[in-house]
């Protein structure tokens, strides 16, 4: 097992609305060690982003609360004020977000925005850090850097966007990288080479990077670990083989079942029967119920606990799929 970096411990992160309290984070804990890529997955509202922005220190929406504890080389991240929490982003943990046109400033060079990062946080001049930023350039693939330190970002594509924000996300070294989508509304030839260059860095600068997806081809391609969300909860935890080999919650069998297959015919795509639940209205018993075949009455009053069933490998469901059947 790599060395720990970061532990996520009962994490909850709440938002107080005209509706009430949404639990957008329920309970969570999670370890990423050094060199390690851990994929969260999930649909859209299970609390994916929200947790990667509750590490980070980037939710600022009015009525917001965090608890719990985010320890990063021994220090709990929720304990810092936000000046503290400033030096350690960017020099200890960085962040690529899924549109980088949101991300880079439009009115400044893209060498301007990677050079103040480094001036900032490693203390370099001006032409130092000039030329770290063409280094940075090069390392992620940006034909002539030297060139396209003075570039605009309107004027570069998508996937050379993306390039660049890894580029800024990575100027400082930090040990931590946190990827949210960073590959949407790229083409296939485009997402292959930014998930190649992440996975490269990770592996030369020892990084621990937490990538965050509803992709299961990426979470193929990329993953050590895997937590699979749903409900702002972790249902399964597991290596990443151990998962594809044999999921255990019926949620993580069924969108399995939901990647077309190449070499089987298939009429129509299989597809999850219901919505994820509202979080203000979650039920009382498991937050999956409505969408599972195997759900009893059990599951409609009872919560289940995360459970380690094997080795690496824990589930949150009452009934978890042993050998394709129900326990």
């Amino acid at each position: 097992m790599p060395e720990a970096l970061l532990e996520v411990k009962n994490l909850c992160t709440s938002f107080r609305t005209m509706e009430g309290v949404i639990p957008a984070v329920n309970r969570v804990s999670f370890h990423v060690g050094r060199g390690e890529t851990l994929c969260i997955v999930g649909e859209s509202g299970s609390g994916k982003s929200v947790t990667s922005l509750s590490i980070i220190g980037l939710l600022d929406t009015p009525g917001k609360e965090v608890t719990g504890e985010i320890i990063l080389k021994g220090r709990n991240l929720l304990k810092l004020n936000k000046s503290e929490m400033r030096k350690v982003r960017g020099s200890e943990i960085s962040m690529i977000f899924q549109e980088p046109m949101t991300s880079l400033n439009p009115v400044f060079t893209i060498g301007s925005q990677i050079s103040e990062s480094l001036r900032t946080h490693a203390g370099l001049s001006r032409n130092e850090a000039k030329l770290r930023s063409i280094e940075l350039l090069r390392i992620v693939g940006i034909p002539s850097p030297e060139k396209a330190i003075h570039y605009f970002p309107h004027q570069l594509s998508g996937g050379m966007r993306q390039r660049v924000m890894i580029a800024s996300a990575l100027s400082c070294r930090p040990g931590l990288l946190i990827a949210d989508e960073p590959t949407t509304a790229l083409d296939v030839t485009v997402q292959a080479q930014i998930l190649k260059v992440i996975k490269e860095l990770s592996s030369t600068l020892d990084m621990g990077v937490i990538l965050i997806t509803h992709d299961l081809g990426i979470v193929a391609e990329m993953a050590d670990r895997v937590l699979v969300m749903y409900a702002g909860e972790i249902v399964e935890e597991a290596p990443v083989e151990e998962l594809f080999d044999r999921p255990l919650h019926p949620y993580t069998s069924d969108l399995m079942r939901s990647l077309p297959q190449l070499h089987t015919e298939q009429e129509e795509l299989y597809s999850i029967k219901g919505t994820v639940p509202a979080l203000h209205e979650l039920p009382p018993g498991c937050a999956f119920q409505s969408r599972c075949p195997y759900a009893t009455s059990r599951c409609g009053t009872e919560k289940p606990g995360l459970e380690m069933i094997e080795a690496g490998h824990a589930v949150r469901c009452f009934y978890p799929l042993i050998q394709g059947g129900v326990q």
